[in-house]
Order: C-alpha cells, then sequence, then structure tokens
C-alpha cells in the first residue's frame, strides 16, 4: 500500500496514544465522586469524557453529577488526586519506539494535546527523553479551541516549519481524527475502545503502534527487528488458562486496548518464569459497541496444558506480527507451529533470556492481578 505525497513531520496526541492514562487513573474520579455521595457512572464516562479538555469534561462532570462545586473548584480538588497517579502511568506498546526511531531518524515531531500545558509537562517527565525529543509541546490552554477544532494541529505544523499537507498525526479518538482532517492533514487513527467510529474518517487505522510502518509515508524504516521478531518492553497478565484454549477476558483486565497481535513470551509466577509460550491478543467485537477481549496460548516446548489451568503470570517480551478478526477466529496450525519456532528461538537469545532472570516489583505484581 503506497500513499500519495511524503510525510515532514508528526503530530502525535499523548493521552490513549502514547501514555496509557486512563488505565492508571481509572478509579480517580470514582473516589473523588464518593466523597460527595455520587456514584460513578462507567458507561457514561466512556462515552462521554474520551478528548474533551479539561474545562469541558470539568463542566459536564459538575453538571451530570450535581456537584455542588464551580468547575474551577472541581478542577482545584480533584488534580492532587490525579498527580499522585501520574508517575505510575506506563508508555503504550510501540510509543517509545516510535518516538525514539523519530528522533534519531531527526524527523520533526510535535505533541498537540487537550490537556492543559501544565498537566502535559507533568505526565511525561517520569518517561525519559520525551521532553527534550519532542520538537513542539502544545496544550489547549496555548490555542482559542482544542480538538475538535484544527488549531492545536496547525499551531504545531507552524512552528515546527512544516506545510500542513506534509504532516501526519496519529490518534486515537473521533474528536482527534476530526481535527487532523479539519487541518488538512494525514490521520493515522489507533482507536481507545469506545471510538471505533474514528476509524471511517482515518487515512489508516492500526490497533496498536506495533503496526505502525514509516515506510508507507516517506519516513525511515524501522530496523529494530531481530529474525522477524520484535523486542518490546515486557508485557504482564494474569489468568487461569488451558493449553490451546479461548479465553474471553473482562473490560477490567489490566492490558490497555492496544495490546493486539501475535506475541511471545514466558509463562510462570513472579518468581520463576520458565515455560516458553506463544499468544494471539486481539478483540471479538460482536456488536458495535461491546468489544472483547479474546486470546489464544500456545506452549511453545509441549508443556502438559494441565499446568495451564491454575492462576498464572505471563510476560511477553517480543512480537511476531499483526493480528486481524480472522487470524483470532480461524488459527492456521502450520503458521502457529512456525510462531513457536520462531518464539522457541528468540526465547534462547540473551536479550530475551534475561528477562526470565527477573522478578517483578510489587506494583507490577499488583497491577496484573488487578
Amino acid at each position: 500500500m503506497n500513499f500519495v505525497g511524503g510525510v515532514s513531520a508528526v503530530i502525535l496526541d499523548l493521552d490513549g496514544t502514547l501514555l496509557d492514562t486512563e488505565r492508571a487513573t481509572k478509579d480517580v474520579l470514582k473516589d473523588f465522586l464518593a466523597k460527595y455521595g455520587k456514584v460513578w457512572d462507567k458507561k457514561r464516562e466512556e462515552e462521554k469524557r474520551l478528548g474533551m479538555t479539561q474545562k469541558e469534561s470539568a463542566a459536564a462532570i459538575v453538571r451530570d453529577y450535581g456537584l455542588p462545586l464551580t468547575p474551577d473548584q472541581f478542577i482545584q480538588e480533584i488534580t492532587p488526586m490525579y498527580r499522585e497517579k501520574w508517575p505510575s502511568v506506563k508508555a503504550l506498546p510501540g510509543a517509545d519506539r516510535l518516538l525514539k526511531h523519530l528522533y534519531s531518524h531527526k524527523v520533526p515531531f510535535g505533541l498537540a494535546s487537550n490537556s492543559s500545558s501544565e498537566f502535559i509537562h507533568a505526565k511525561i517527565s517520569c518517561m525519559k527523553g520525551w521532553k527534550d525529543w519532542f520538537s513542539v509541546i502544545l496544550g489547549s490552554d496555548q490555542v482559542i479551541e482544542g480538538k475538535p477544532a484544527p488549531y492545536l494541529f496547525e499551531e504545531a505544523a507552524k512552528r515546527m516549519g512544516v506545510d500542513a499537507s506534509h504532516c501526519l498525526v496519529i490518534e486515537d479518538s473521533l474528536i482527534g481524527v476530526k481535527a487532523a482532517k479539519a487541518a488538512k492533514m494525514k490521520v493515522i487513527a489507533v482507536p481507545s475502545r469506545g471510538e471505533i467510529e474514528c476509524s471511517s474518517l482515518a487515512d489508516k487505522v492500526l490497533n496498536s503502534l506495533l503496526e505502525f510502518e514509516p515506510e508507507l509515508w516517506g519516513l525511515p524504516p524501522f530496523e529494530d527487528w531481530v529474525d522477524r521478531t520484535l523486542p518490546i518492553d515486557p508485557i504482564y497478565l494474569s489468568s487461569h488458562y488451558v493449553n490451546g484454549s479461548m479465553s474471553e477476558i473482562s473490560e477490567d483486565a489490566s492490558l490497555p486496548d492496544q495490546v493486539f497481535g501475535t506475541f511471545f513470551g514466558w509463562g510462570g509466577t513472579v518468581m520463576a518464569w520458565t515455560i516458553k509460550v506463544v499468544v494471539n491478543i486481539g478483540w471479538n467485537c460482536s456488536s458495535c459497541t461491546k468489544r472483547n477481549r479474546i486470546w489464544k496460548l500456545w506452549s511453545v516446548d509441549g508443556c502438559d496444558s494441565k499446568v495451564f489451568e491454575q492462576q498464572m503470570q505471563f510476560m511477553l517480551v517480543g512480537y511476531i506480527r499483526r493480528l486481524n478478526s480472522t487470524d483470532l477466529e480461524n488459527i492456521d496450525v502450520r503458521e502457529i507451529e512456525e510462531f513457536k519456532y520462531i518464539a522457541n528461538t528468540s526465547l534462547d537469545r540473551p536479550m530475551f533470556v534475561d528477562h526470565s532472570c527477573t522478578s517483578l516489583t510489587a506494583e507490577e505484581t499488583s497491577s496484573i492481578n488487578g
């Protein structure tokens, strides 16, 4: 697939695109509302708040829950609760890799978020190198109107000295995609759950930044694949499995939505990673509004399936390929054997063996156990 025209600069959203802020701060609003005797409405928040500016979100929450506060008072009271969580926010799969790649190849790239500039800097301060890598960092308080208006993206392009038609935007929300289109820029959507509608407007849709192919946009290709595998920052999982069975994981699972594809890694306990595994992870979209996590797991070295009939942890350390819905439902036996071979060979390499010798921190153990 070829796209017309080269890209000279990349502009990225932050929350839900680069950082998994939603999952790290998911209980903050719930706990805050409880102090005022209000019950958090999960469905309302997922459907209405994503992509709003801070002031818009605050005004809506105060109104919808009947809080005895002004929007400014709400922001003042809840902000410290969010700040406590931001240091624990993790980069989404492929995010750190992409930023390092663009920076090392001197491709200008900016950050344009509906968060305030103060909050943006607070969120990325714990991400090594990020503050120095971005050519420009913009919050909605620095333009006359945030997304879906085009001003954030237009201002980012202006500050980087790049024409809008040569900018590529990467977004996770409908209002972000609309803003990029209004700015007459190319746009890739990596939709968060509940934001599937943005797929129809984007030039390209990915399940994860691990699927991004820079060369399709005239950018330097990645050069970090090792014999058909991509080393990744460890992804930790925990559940009951039966070898080769399909499982549906609840919406409250600790995985980000963007963990999607064929992965390999280690299974075992937090103290001993001894079982080599291959796992397909994706979504089963049974309706327009519901998406259930689908897993397919195989032991690489013929481990007895009874081993999986217990609570276990899994540490995924490598990525093999992207998936689509047919890959999840119709598994090609020959492909699985090939993936097992790739995983078995790769996991003997020092870069992967080293992971199997590590123990989890208390925070990581708590996270994967929900």
